[in-house]
């Protein structure tokens, strides 16, 4: 690793006016123990209290600890770092880890299976959330939209579990980092952070931290890996977690100490946040004009597919003119759905209204058949309404068909 720090090539004076980068990439690379102190970062910004989540690990021994998010926290990443520096923060403690990241799903998406993948495995303990860069480069959401879905997360997780302890990570992809350079804030992280400092939740900001240290000349792109980091990328990431628990949890357990529900704040920031949103059945929706539950035949189906999708029945429709009703009781609608090469455009009407189209193609559809969360109507009134939804004869000038294949409907 050395080698690689000094290059032969530089002169000596070269070679100790980067010392100091050693010690920081090496540093990095094997990270700080919990008990050791480490200097402030403006990046690791700390809010509220952790108390909850040390006394479940220190004093009752046992811990729950769930990580939601896209392909960066579903890799091998910085999620296994985190889960091997507690289990040696916490040897005696007998650890529950839930893996709930998906790749390519947004907050959107997150917020209506939250309660499917998360919060239905029990008491969560600490959790880690991971969007910023699947709302920026995947779902192209404006701030509306990321507000609404970490908005969502977190005051659904509240409600299932007031106790639970919250950390939010922003990574980073090279559009992000250019605008952070610049002084500019990406309109995820700008979102998200409004809903962070409104329920006062910390913030790992590791896209700034590399977009810091980039500009230092301490690292660059290539060795902090990508937007799917390198190991090294995933350590920093793991470390500013570590030392953001180290300084949460550096006094003793106060003999009185007890669980204490994190304060929800009555008012959202955004009335229609998905705090609601949940996963309708399939079942709900009528199939006797050309829609049908079934799995279909993959292996006849152009464009590639993830695993996790082939194997699981779908409401699927492929022809201009199928319609469906659903019944549902809320204030949005939508459906997550695997959009392919042949991923049509479908019209969405609400209690007998006008129809709206709502394209289901993404531009990652041409390649692959590409999970993703849309919405057919939002900021109902409260209460009992009917879907119907219908094929169109249109479709997107790229596409090469008019399917809908629906996982879920997504009910908020």
């Amino acid at each position: 690793m050395l080698a690689v720090l000094f290059p032969m090539k530089k002169e000596l004076h070269s070679m100790f006016n980067r010392l100091p980068v050693a010690c920081l990439l090496v540093a990095t690379l094997i990270g700080p123990a919990f008990s050791e102190a480490a200097e402030p970062n403006r990046n690791i910004i700390r809010r509220g209290s952790y108390t909850n989540s040390q006394i479940k690990f220190e004093r009752e021994k046992k811990g729950h600890v769930a990580f939601i998010g896209g392909s960066i926290t579903e890799m091998n990443g910085y999620r296994p770092m985190v889960c091997e520096d507690l289990q040696k923060r916490f040897p005696d403690t007998e650890f529950t880890f839930t893996a709930a990241g998906i790749s390519s799903t947004c907050s959107t998406t997150g917020a209506f299976r939250l309660n499917r993948d998360v919060l239905s495995k029990g008491p969560v303990d600490l959790l880690f959330i991971e969007f910023a860069v699947n709302d920026d480069q995947d779902a192209g959401h404006a701030r509306r939209e990321c507000i609404r879905g970490l908005e969502g997360i977190i005051r659904q997780c509240w409600k299932h579990g007031p106790n639970t302890d919250i950390v939010v990570t922003f990574f980073v992809n090279p559009g992000m980092l250019e605008l952070l350079q610049q002084g500019k804030t990406p309109v995820s992280m700008g979102s998200h952070m409004e809903v962070l400092e409104h329920y006062d939740v910390s913030t790992i900001h590791l896209a700034r931290e590399a977009a810091d240290r980039i500009t230092a000349g301490t690292l660059t792109w290539a060795e902090y890996g990508g937007t799917h980091p390198k190991p090294p990328g995933n350590r920093i990431g793991a470390d500013m977690i570590k030392q953001l628990l180290n300084d949460a949890w550096s006094k003793p357990l106060s003999p009185t100490a007890k669980l204490t529900a994190h304060p929800m704040p009555q008012k959202p920031l955004d009335n229609g946040s998905y705090s609601n949103g949940h996963f309708q059945a399939l079942e709900t929706a009528s199939t006797d004009a050309g829609w049908k539950i079934h799995t279909p035949d993959w292996k006849n189906i152009p464009g590639s597919k993830r695993e996790r999708f082939t194997n699981i029945p779908l409401l699927c429709a492929t022809e201009p003119g199928a319609d469906t009703t659903v019944n549902f009781n809320g204030q949005a609608i939508g459906a997550y759905i695997v959009a392919g090469p042949d991923a049509g455009i479908v019209e969405a009407s609400i209690d007998g209204g006008t129809f709206r189209k709502v394209d289901l193609f993404h531009r990652y559809s041409k390649g692959l058949h590409y999970p993703r969360t849309v919405m057919f109507a939002t900021d109902l009134a409260e209460g009992d309404h009917v879907l119907k939804l219908r094929i169109s004869a249109a479709n997107n000038e790229e596409s090469k068909g008019h399917a809908a294949r629906i996982i879920q409907f997504a009910v908020n």
